[in-house]
């Protein structure tokens, strides 16, 4: 079957975002996965390591909001396949400085930053580069990449020292962004990839009032609950199954793998039930939430390991569900207001935020009233998510 040319187009613009998507979040899971060996051998404290992965968070939120802007007016291949070389950079960086607990914060902070150059310009070279049906599924193939970057980060915990998995996660960002400025290079060259196709509005007042028209405010809520999830939650899974479950950090990397791998297929489940809905994308969030309350309750009720492992997959990738609507269809439909990469980078700026608030929280709480009654906190906040994802009136659906 011969392809059309719109979509050979979408294929090759989406393959490049996927890989360098996934590579962002192979070094975004990284200090998660390495957490039990660096606990294991006293290098950092869990307390600390809460720390810096608040600090990594807010960083990596405010580079979201920043970049996000930027990229409005700077060339997505630059924005990508830079942030990708520093990232690079940093992440080398980072194991050599162990004993130097300050420089190691900075150091591990900065690389958030970097890694924050990528999201909003690639969704906005997407949305305006490709047709409208093409366009979220390019952003489930980076969507998919993001939750797939856990497993690979498990795999690199489990296969190699904590210093070794951070020093290849710099080689693979590296070799990525020298791919990605000679590959955009090639399709800007060809015509593929076009900038300055649509305009946003001139006045802020304008794009704010375009925004809320386009639900942003909901959308607002939704990212910051399900940024907990599925950035916070997912980044204490490893130290979660050792502590609370009892594994050891081996084999809690290794579970932590296993798991991920599963979560990472959320993309794929979220459009799967969003098209058995009739495309409705406000009942598949409701249901994700819906599913996402009930899975965690049970990770409550059920202490044994294995159904309790199961059971918070479930719930996480139900979460996840709710999140992939908003990545891979909210998105890339604000293409016609000109603001696709300034409403996604607030957006995960929003969600890097309260994942940042939610690490130390968690950090401190895990101290204080233990694994059990985080769980609780978990189930509210997805009960909270159903009441934000109830049907409302609104004004404009993103454009198909």
């Amino acid at each position: 079957m011969k392809l059309k040319p719109e979509a050979k187009k979408a294929i090759m613009i989406g393959s490049l975002c996927s890989l360098s998507y996934l590579a962002v979040y192979v070094a975004r899971n990284l200090l998660g996965a390495t957490s039990p060996q660096m606990l294991e051998a006293g290098v950092f404290s869990t307390e600390a390591i809460g720390k810096m992965s608040s600090l990594y968070f807010v960083a990596y939120a405010v580079g979201q909001l920043i970049n996000g802007f930027l990229g409005e007016r700077i060339k997505a291949s630059y924005m990508i396949s830079f942030g990708l070389i520093f990232a690079g950079g940093s992440t080398f960086l980072f194991p050599q400085l162990e004993g130097h607990p300050s420089a190691a914060y900075f150091v591990y902070g900065i690389t958030g930053f970097f890694l924050a150059m990528i999201y909003a310009p690639m969704t906005k070279v997407v949305a305006e580069n490709t047709d409208p049906l093409y366009a979220p599924r390019c952003s489930l193939g980076y969507t998919f990449s993001s939750f797939f970057g856990s497993p690979l980060a498990g795999l690199l915990a489990a296969a190699f020292a904590w210093q070794m998995a951070f020093t290849s996660t710099s080689f693979i960002l590296l070799a990525m962004g020298a791919a990605c400025l000679s590959v955009f290079a090639l399709m800007e060259k060809n015509g593929i990839v076009r900038y300055g196709q649509y305009q946003r509005p001139k006045s802020a007042a304008g794009g704010v009032q375009i925004l809320l028209r386009h639900q942003i405010v909901k959308f607002t809520l939704i990212a910051a609950i399900t940024g907990v999830v599925r950035t916070t939650v997912v980044f204490w899974l490893p130290t979660y199954i050792a502590q609370y479950l009892g594994f050891s950090a081996k084999t809690s990397a290794l579970l932590f793998t296993v798991a991920t791998f599963f979560i990472s297929m959320t993309a794929f489940v979220a459009v799967f039930i969003y098209e058995r809905l009739h495309r409705n994308m406000d009942l598949t969030i409701l249901l994700a939430f819906c599913s996402a309350s009930l899975f965690f309750l049970l990770v409550f009720l059920v202490k044994a390991p294995v159904p309790n492992i199961i059971f918070l997959v479930l719930a996480i990738l139900s979460s996840n569900c709710a999140a992939s609507m908003m990545w891979t269809r909210y998105c890339p439909g604000l293409r016609d207001t000109g603001m696709v990469s300034s409403a996604t980078g607030f957006l995960d700026f929003t969600s890097y935020m309260a994942a940042s608030a939610a690490s130390n929280l968690f950090a401190d709480a895990v101290s204080s009233i233990g694994w059990g009654n985080l769980i609780l906190v978990w189930l509210a906040l997805m009960i909270l998510g159903i009441f934000i994802a109830l049907p409302r009136k609104q004004t404009v659906q993103p454009t198909e």
